[in-house]
């Protein structure tokens, strides 16, 4: 799962962030509401953990602008105000959940995977390509019924490659769609990431490499 935090108190965001990253999510860090609306709008994210009280945009203003563009995450605003109403305004504006600081980690993560299990109820369905398969609500990914065990960034690229298999992925789209946008990565990375899941997925049974380098383009999936 890719999350944004928009906090502007480094105090809270920073140790929530280093927290859900040991938790192997991908974080994403916003110091103010126009900030937050960039990043919002550059990357797909399951969920986002939004402040009510923002500089340069209100966390209840930018909440209804990124519902306005049809946006698909979960919304879990944090705030230290929690009177009934300012909780009714957060929800109407179209937060799904609503956190009153100060907060435990823990209950911070168990938020987030209660919204975790709503959206694989209701979003995800297990995606197939020939006898590759990704099941959302598991985690698992098998190769003719042989379960693979992954990475969490594998894991991460595999589904990627499920949701658009005829779309070529390049390594820098790569790294933008699953590495921390804060975080400086090499294409190497994702060289060193696809090595070992081609390797595992033949172990599993593949006769041909899977996944196909497009030279000077990317990668992408193979013909079934």
């Amino acid at each position: 799962m890719r999350i944004l935090i928009v906090e502007d108190d480094e105090r809270i965001a920073k140790p929530l962030a280093e927290d859900l990253r040991h938790q192997h999510y991908v974080v994403d860090l916003a110091a103010d509401g126009l900030q937050g609306w960039e990043y919002a709008i550059s990357a797909e994210y399951d969920v986002i953990l939004l402040d009510l009280m923002l500089p340069k945009i209100h966390g209840i203003t930018l909440c209804k602008q990124l519902r306005e563009t049809q946006l698909n995450a979960f919304i879990l605003m944090l705030t230290a105000r929690d009177t009934t109403q300012d909780k009714v305004a957060g929800l109407d504006a179209g937060a799904d959940d609503y956190l009153v600081k100060p907060f435990d980690l823990e209950e911070v993560s168990a938020r987030i995977r209660a919204l975790s299990r709503r959206s694989r109820q209701t979003q995800q369905p297990i995606l197939i390509y020939g006898n590759l398969q990704l099941d959302p609500t598991t985690y698992k990914v098998t190769y003719a019924g042989q379960v693979l065990s992954l990475t969490p960034k594998e894991y991460m690229i595999i589904k990627c490659f499920l949701k658009d298999p005829e779309q070529v992925f390049s390594r820098s789209a790569l790294l933008d769609k699953l590495w921390d946008f804060d975080k400086l990565s090499q294409s190497e990375t994702i060289k060193t990431h696809i090595t070992n899941l081609r390797r595992k997925l033949k172990e599993a049974g593949s006769k041909e490499d899977l996944i196909t380098t497009v030279y000077g383009v990317g990668y992408r999936l193979s013909n079934k």
